[in-house]
């Protein structure tokens, strides 16, 4: 930077003045260093945002989810970046008066630039290490699950199945081939998925041969896990984890052929996972037996009367009196009720004539033989018929050709997607279609005939446009057609083997060479006898892969292919090998090389000398070599390499390949597109590229291409597609793409105010996507403004994505051009900061309008626009020309200048709309405006699902009132947020049509006092509205801090809330009552929901009543009701709340006790939080006698948890019925007064208890005043007590597994030493803390018991001197030999010991192995701790003895001052597997470890 130059004498006085002047002064003395501050850190953010831009760019190429921190990040940047380009334009200028500044304009650029900095270093302190998560997926079965027959077969299996998945965990689908099994299931899916009924849906095929990488792979995604282990038993434990965390999770296992252990994938089966329901799906009712299904429901075919229906419709058929339709009948019986076959034959003969059917008929009726095969029984005979008619309408030539297309398909693993590039090439190798001249009249040629398949049903379509998928039943039949023996007679010559998962090399026999074709999937590098040669002599196509990845390459010899003279197709696959042995495949036409390594490739080439197909697909190779070149039948070319390695072209060699059709090169390769000129036969082009011609690049023949400028990871996949990033130069390279290219994509290209006419004048009519980012100078789309003619421009776009686009205005400059947009379906606009109308309606040209304008929009989508005033400006007079039909889903943020959204003139045609979300739009007023009644005065439903308003200060009406035009029966979920202005959600008319509304959420209105507005004139209402329950579906409410709320709604409405599960309301301190019954307390009797519920957070109720209506109600919460004494009173108890099974409450001062003992039967949660007053949660009814108390209080309360109320005494003061035979948990914390759990004086039946906490509840010596009851599976005891198990009679621990003791200050002993009492066989983990008077921690006979257990943890246990009570301090009740008798600890694995002040030693030592399993020990901060494995009895050691610690891995001794000896004196220990050792600060340690030869560590101590 060029600094000004003062003179002398100014410098000396802006040296004085820095130091007395003001601060502000700095501005002027400072100016070089704040400009030069403010450029860095600029420069840097532009950096930093260019690099995050990237990796959102790659994360949503990976369809990946953007955090909201990085988008609101870059948001900001772009924001800041944009604010300080003027002032970097400013710095230029003052750059200009270098020798006479103006010192104000410095002053006053110096200090807006030292403002900015701080802004924009705050933006420059946020890393991201990632910026986007995986998107979670469904399951694509379920998505695409459309053809689903709703048959009286299929309707009672599905019934049964929803029946049974409530009642029992497996459910067996069982039913012969192609009677719709798949189909079923993907519905029961379906249909769980969209009613919400498991947490999680999770479908796979098994398939004869079981691929469990993709299987587990498939369900990660699912589940949204990404895999860290490799091994499959390692992603089966990751699956059983992470599906054991969902609550309720439905697996579809499809296809099952033999009893499989789930648990070997990862799918829990069982008792592993109580929520976990499997549906499997079978041919052989047998595999469900033997899977112990509990359910089997067999699947049959259709009626009669369902058959014909399914049949006519697939064939097209109307007229049912005709006399095609009689014959047509027949054929349909020969069908036998199976759907498959119905399908395949009805659309094989759909447009035939009545003699086509008749033939048919007769065909079928004399190929009586077939009914006879076993395997695929009644549905092969259909699918023969199918197959064979392929060659109707055809030469036999092409039918031939449409039949062997057909018989490839079926060389691909079962249920896998064909890749119909692949399927494409092997056809042109075998010959297919010879008669085409060009491989792009070939591609058109096999196009059609997978078509004509499709149509058939021999194939069926995938969610992927680039695959194809077969039906293992109709692969079936294939294999059945090309095996061996008569069947041959319609296939010819074509005799094929499919293999998978080959672990040994089939025996050689004769009938092996008369093989056209074999398939040879996953064959792992150690197959058994795999051969050097084989003789295959008529093989025409061999696939072969190896493992299922790379680094299970097969090995195949060079001599292996010598025999194959024949071979026209090799298909290989994770295959290393050398091309040598090609010589004697003089007919080889394809070779497509997917993850292999190929040796000697570029000397091998002249070696393939017929090769027109040649792919190497993350191949590895050498080089490619100038042999290439005389590879003279060359027609397809594909390379890509693995990333690791750099694949080598040598110069212009590409341009030298002249016989080339297709070129596609995935790599980053140094090619000119002028080297490409050459190639003047080339039709399809894909590769990438940053060099750019200056002349046009022209190719005649070019039909297809994919061309990336400067851009290497294309999230593009099309027909014809072009990409450019990063360019400033001319486009007119491009001017013949530009003229049908379909998919366009610029990123940061300028030079160019428009598309059209800038780029191309033609009006790109082919294109279809369009999308634009950070191209600075682009003003318009197209520009009108000169064109004298009618222009016809983007008439078939279909997406338009536009992004941080600085300059553009607008789409149109002028009258918008003939067909305008007419075709576009999605519409994206994202931080555009000069763009004030979207759509300018009125400037449409209304010439030749066939369809109303913006009929097809269904998305729109946009985003930081600051200056948008209007979505869609039109005038009156154009009304009728435009229509919203289309449009489903609509999203608007961060667009402060916007007040309305849609018009009164489009309520008409947005009917359809069906999600709506409008976020941080500051002059948003108004979201729908109607038109005045008199214009409209018919009700039209509106679709709209889902609605959405965040952070709208200027909303004052969702809808204004004056009509009730539009009705919202749809609307399923609301969700208000941080709209202060907004007084009231909507009008009772339209409340009272929200039949299916289920989700209300309303958070931050603080204008907001009732939700909903009532009525002028009920009975008007009345007479309009055809549903007069209110809200009746509603399930989930929640309302917080809207601190003026005093009503939910202000008037009464119809018949309550029968499926409300839960409400919640948050810190509203004016909420009055749920509901004002002022006028009308008659209409709610019992039916009626909550009239004075105080649930949560609001401060004036003081007592909560409850109605019959609740009976549906789940879930409840109440939190910050200061004056809340009561949740209900006693007159309405005992029928109330059938369906409550969770209630929290928290910050209720007044509330005494929550309820009495005879209010909700079917509780099974209780949490309660801060409240000072509550002395008991069970108030004891004065007349106990009266009330039958069979079926009384809480009989399935599960898990209690009470936090911090200080005058709690009991749980309950009265005695209880029957105990709570359910209970599982018990938390208790921080209750200082309580004096004891449960008073069961009256009462000592007991309850199974499986957890219980009890922390600082000072006052209490005893938990309960019974005998201790059964724990089952974990107990966690933490308390103020003398003794913790007091144990008065036989009882059995036996399933208790952890056990977690802390801040028990009073306790001296656990357990009693009684012999007979106790029984801890399965407890694994013990952890002690902060236990100060405990003495010890096992008695003899205890630590006997706990032959399980694996972890130990003890700390700040400060009076304990050993672990284990000495034999001289056995009870002499205790029995005498248990005393005497070793103690083992057989399963121990993990032991550490911390800050035990007065432990001596560790573990007594005796002549029996201690401790086999021991892997980690870590013993720290025990001052007086003198030895770790300490002789009982002190015997004089004769000879050294040995001890082996086979497994300990892990020692650590720290800061020990008192330990004298590791291992006894006279005893030597080996510890095999040790891998560290650490020892600190053990100054007294007379034992010394030391290393072997084989570096195994060893120990003794001095004697």
């Amino acid at each position: 930077m060029v600094e000004y130059v003062a003179p002398a004498a100014v410098k000396i006085v802006a040296d004085s003045a820095k130091e007395y002047a003001s601060p502000y002064f700095g501005y002027f003395f400072s100016y070089e260093k704040i400009v030069e501050d403010f450029t860095n850190q600029r420069n840097a953010l532009e950096l930093r945002k260019q690099r995050v831009d990237t990796d959102v760019d790659e994360a949503k190429r990976q369809n990946k989810i953007i955090y909201d921190d990085v988008d609101n990040w870059l948001k900001r940047a772009e924001k800041e970046l944009i604010e300080t380009q003027k002032l970097k334009d400013e710095i230029d200028r003052v750059k200009c008066f270098k020798w006479c500044p103006k010192w104000g304009w410095r002053y006053s650029l110096s200090k807006k630039l030292a403002e900015e900095i701080p802004n924009i270093s705050k933006l420059l302190t946020s890393n991201f290490t990632k910026v986007g998560h995986r998107r979670p997926l469904q399951g694509i079965e379920f998505i695409t699950s459309t053809n689903f027959m709703d048959s009286e077969s299929s309707k009672s299996a599905f019934n049964q199945i929803m029946e049974a998945i409530n009642a029992v965990k497996v459910i067996g689908l069982h039913g012969m081939p192609g009677v719709g099994k798949t189909t079923l299931a993907q519905e029961v899916g379906k249909h769980a998925r969209e009613q919400k009924l498991f947490d999680k849906v999770v479908m796979f095929t098994m398939s004869q041969n079981p691929d469990i990488k993709n299987i587990q792979d498939k369900v990660a995604d699912i589940l949204g896990l990404k895999f860290k282990a490799s091994s499959q038993d390692g992603k089966a434990e990751e699956l059983l984890g992470s599906m054991q965390r969902e609550n309720k999770i439905l697996v579809i296992v499809d296809d099952l052929w033999e009893e499989f252990k789930l648990e070997s994938i990862g799918i829990p089966f069982g008792d592993d996972h109580k929520g976990c329901k499997i549906l499997l799906t079978t041919r052989h009712q047998q595999v469900c037996s033997k899977m112990n299904c509990q359910k089997e429901i067999q699947l049959g075919i259709l009626s009669e009367d369902e058959a014909w229906a399914l049949f006519r419709d697939k064939a097209g058929l109307d007229d049912d009196s005709s006399t095609l339709n009689d014959v047509a009948k027949e054929v349909a019986d020969q069908c036998k009720g199976l759907p498959l076959a119905i399908v395949v034959v009805a659309k094989a003969l759909k447009g035939e004539s009545l003699n086509g059917w008749t033939t048919v008929n007769q065909r079928f009726k004399e190929s009586r033989h077939l009914d006879n095969e076993k395997v695929l029984g009644g549905v092969l005979k259909p699918l023969k018929l199918s197959y064979d008619y392929l060659k109707e309408g055809n030469s036999e030539m092409t039918g031939n050709d449409i039949q062997m297309c057909f018989l490839l398909c079926s060389l691909f693993p079962e249920d896998a997607e064909i890749p119909i590039e692949i399927l494409i090439m092997c056809g042109i190798g075998v010959g297919l279609f010879p008669n085409a001249s060009s491989i792009e009249n070939k591609r058109n040629e096999i196009g059609i005939a997978i078509k004509k398949l499709q149509n058939s049903g021999l194939l069926l379509e995938s969610d992927d446009a680039e695959t194809i998928r077969m039906h293992d039943v109709v692969r079936d039949f294939a294999h059945w057609l090309t095996s061996t023996g008569e069947k041959l007679t319609s296939t010819g010559e074509n005799r094929f083997m499919v293999k998978d998962k080959l672990k040994e090399w089939p025996d050689m026999v004769e009938s092996f060479g008369c093989y056209t074709a074999i398939a040879l999937w996953n064959c792992s590098n150690d197959i058994k006898n795999f051969q050097d040669k084989v003789e295959f002599s008529k093989l025409k196509t061999l696939f072969l892969q190896g493992g299922r990845n790379r680094d299970d390459l097969l090995v195949v010899s060079s001599t292996f292919f010598e025999g194959m003279k024949a071979l026209q197709v090799l298909y290989l696959k994770n295959v290393n090998f050398s091309p040598k042995g090609f010589l004697s495949l003089p007919n080889l036409k394809t070779l497509w090389c997917i993850d292999c390594k190929l040796e000697n490739f570029s000397s091998s080439l002249t070696n393939m000398r017929s090769l027109e197909i040649l792919a190497l697909i993350e191949t590895e190779i050498d080089e490619i070599s100038e042999d290439l070149v005389k590879l003279f039948t060359l027609k397809y070319l594909r390379l890509s390499s693995p990333y690791w390695v750099k694949m080598k072209i040598p110069p212009k060699l590409v341009s030298r390949l002249t016989s080339l059709q297709e070129l596609h090169l995935a790599e980053q390769i140094d090619i000119n597109l002028l080297e490409l000129k050459p190639l003047s036969r080339l039709t399809a082009l894909s590769f990438y590229t940053n060099q750019i011609p200056q002349e046009d690049f022209v190719l005649p023949k070019l039909k297809r291409y994919a061309i990336c400028v400067n851009e290497y990871h294309s999230c593009l996949s099309g027909f014809r597609t072009l990409e450019i990033k990063d360019f400033a130069s001319s486009l007119s390279a491009f001017n013949k793409l530009f003229c049908n290219v379909e998919k366009l994509r610029l990123r940061n290209v300028s030079g160019q105010k428009n598309i059209v006419p800038s780029i191309n004048e033609m009006g790109v009519n082919e294109l279809t996507f369009l999308g634009l980012k950070s191209c600075n100078d682009m003003e318009f789309l197209i520009d009108t403004t000169r064109d004298q003619g009618s222009t016809v421009a983007f008439s078939n776009l279909v997406k338009l994505e536009i992004a941080t686009m600085v300059s553009l205005k607008g789409l149109c400059n002028g009258l918008s051009p003939i067909r305008f947009l007419q075709n576009i379906k999605q519409v994206r606009f994202i931080n555009c900061p000069e763009l004030q109308v979207i759509f300018q309606i009125d400037k449409f040209s209304t010439k030749l309008i066939q369809t109303p304008l913006l009929s097809n929009l269904t998305i729109l989508e946009l985003d930081s626009l600051p200056k948008l005033k209007r979505i869609w400006e039109v005038e009156p007079s154009h009304c009728a020309i435009v229509s919203l039909q289309s449009l489903k889903d609509v999203r608007i943020e961060s667009c402060n200048n916007l007040k309305i959204i849609f018009s009164p003139y489009f309520t008409q045609s947005m009917l359809c709309m069906e999600e709506l979300s409008i976020k941080s739009c500051d002059g948003v007023e108004q979201v729908i405006g109607f038109a005045q009644e008199e214009e409209i005065t018919k009700e039209f439903p509106s679709n709209l699902t889902s609605l959405t308003l965040n952070s709208l200060p200027e909303l004052k009406c969702i809808w204004n009132e004056s009509n009730h035009c539009v009705t919202f029966y749809s609307l399923n979920i609301i969700e208000i947020d941080n709209c202060d202005k907004l007084a009231y959600l909507f009008p009772e008319f339209i409340a009272r049509a929200l039949v299916h509304l289920e989700f209300l959420k309303i958070r931050s209105c603080s204008s907001l006092e009732h939700l909903i507005e009532e009525a002028e004139n009920e009975d008007e209402i009345h007479r309009k509205n055809h549903y007069p329950v209110f809200l009746p579906k509603l399930k989930i409410v929640y309302v917080s801090y809207c601190k003026n709320l005093k009503y939910l709604c202000s008037t009464t409405l119809a018949q309550g809330l029968p499926y409300l599960e839960s409400i919640d309301i948050v810190y509203c301190p004016r909420l009055i009552q749920m509901f004002n019954m002022g006028k009308n307390k008659d209409r709610f009797g019992v039916q009626v929901l909550l009239f004075y519920l105080s649930f949560y957070f609001v401060c004036f109720w003081t007592q909560i009543l409850f109605y019959e209506s609740l009976r549906n109600l789940t879930s409840s919460k109440l939190g910050s009701l200061s004056e809340l004494r009561c949740t209900w009173n006693r007159s309405n108890y005992l029928d109330n709340f059938h369906s409550l099974s969770d209630i929290k409450i928290m910050n209720c001062e007044k509330l005494t006790y929550l309820f009495s003992e005879l209010t909700a039967r079917t509780l099974e949660l209780l949490e309660i939080r801060n409240r000072s007053s509550l002395e008991h949660l069970i108030e004891e009814e004065e007349n106990m006698d009266e009330i039958n108390v069979s079926n009384m209080f809480l009989p399935k309360l599960r898990t209690v948890t009470i936090k911090n109320c200080e005058n709690l005494k009991y749980l309950c003061s009265s005695t209880l019925a029957k105990g709570h035979l359910y209970l599982e948990s018990i938390d208790i914390e921080h209750c200082p007064r309580l004096l004891q759990v449960f008073n069961m004086g009256k009462n000592k039946k007991v309850f199974g208890l499986q957890k219980l906490v009890l922390s600082d509840v000072e006052h209490s010596r005893q938990l309960c005043n019974i005998d201790f009851p059964v724990l089952n599976e974990e107990c966690i005891v933490v308390g103020n007590h003398e003794e913790v198990f007091q144990v008065q009679g036989g009882h059995s621990f036996s399933s208790l597994k952890t056990l977690k003791l802390r801040n028990l200050f009073e306790v001296r002993i656990i357990w009693n030493d009684f012999a007979q009492v106790l029984t801890f066989e399965n407890l694994t983990t013990l952890n002690l803390r902060d236990r100060k008077k405990l003495r010890y921690i096992f008695s003899r006979t205890t630590s006997r018991n706990l032959s399980h257990l694996e972890n130990l943890f003890i700390e700040g246990c400060e009076e304990i001197e050993q672990l284990i009570l000495a034999k001289d301090q056995v009870s002499s009740s205790s029995n005498g030999d248990n005393g005497l008798q070793p103690i083992i600890f057989p399963n121990l694995t993990n032991i550490e010991v911390r800050n035990c002040g007065n432990l001596k030693c560790l573990f007594p030592f005796g002549s029996a192995p201690v401790l086999p399993k021991l892997q980690s020990l870590h013993l720290k901060k025990n001052s007086k701790l003198e030895q770790v494995f300490g002789l009982e009895d002190e015997v004089e050691v004769v000879a050294e003895e040995e001890m082996i610690f086979y497994k300990l891995e892990s020692l650590s001794l720290e800061e020990l001052p008192g330990l004298i000896h590791f291992c006894p004196k006279g005893y030597h220990f080996v510890l095999l597997a040790l891998t560290g050792l650490t020892v600190i600060d053990c100054s007294k340690l007379t034992t010394s470890f030391f290393f072997d030869l084989q570096n195994i560590v060893h120990c003794k101590t001095k004697v």
